[in-house]
C-alpha cells in the first residue's frame, strides 16, 4: 500500500489550482498561494517526481469531437472469479469509447463510462464489446443528461465556464 503524501497548505492550495488550469503561469501561481516564483517551481517539481501529479491533461469536449453521448455501464460478470475479471478489463481496455472503467463493489461488477456520437454506436458499441463476451451476464445502461461535475475543472460554478 503507498503511503499518503505529506502535503501542506501551500501544497494542497497549489495542486487545486493546476487541477482547474494546469497551463497557469508558475508566477501567478505564486502570487495566488503567497510563495516566491522559486518555491512553487521547486513545490510543482517535487509534486511530479513524487507521482502525486501523475498527469497534465487537456480535458476535451466530447460534443465537439463526435461523441456527445455519455453512457455510464453497469456490468454484471457470469462468475466474479479473478481470472474472469481481469479478462474483462484486458478486453474492454482496446474500447476507444470507453473513456473510464472501474471495478466496483456491490450487485455489479464493472463500471464503465462509453462515450458515443448517437444512439446507433452505442448499439453496435454494446453488441460488439458486451453482446459477443461471454463472460457478461447482463448490463445496465444509465444515460446522462447533463454534466455536472467532471474531473476537478468542473468544481467552479457552471456559469464561470
Amino acid at each position: 500500500m503507498r503511503k499518503i503524501a505529506d502535503l501542506d497548505d501551500f501544497d494542497r492550495r497549489l495542486l487545486d489550482l493546476v487541477r482547474q488550469n494546469n497551463l497557469e503561469p508558475a508566477r501567478l501561481l505564486a502570487e495566488k498561494v503567497g510563495l516566491s516564483l522559486s518555491a512553487v517551481l521547486r513545490r510543482l517539481r517535487r509534486l511530479r517526481d513524487e507521482k502525486i501529479i501523475i498527469a497534465d491533461i487537456a480535458v476535451v469536449d466530447p460534443a465537439l469531437t463526435g461523441s456527445a453521448l455519455t453512457m455510464h455501464v453497469l456490468v454484471q460478470m457470469q462468475q466474479a472469479g479473478p481470472q474472469t475479471m481481469d479478462n474483462f478489463a484486458r478486453q474492454i481496455a482496446r474500447y476507444p469509447e470507453i473513456t473510464g472503467a472501474w471495478d466496483v463493489t456491490g450487485d455489479d461488477d464493472f463500471l464503465l463510462k462509453v462515450q458515443v456520437g448517437s444512439m446507433e454506436d452505442y448499439d453496435v458499441f454494446t453488441r460488439r464489446a458486451l453482446g459477443e463476451d461471454k463472460g457478461v451476464h447482463s448490463f445496465k445502461t444509465l444515460i446522462t443528461i447533463r454534466n455536472i461535475i467532471e474531473n476537478d475543472i468542473a468544481r467552479r460554478p457552471l456559469r464561470d465556464r
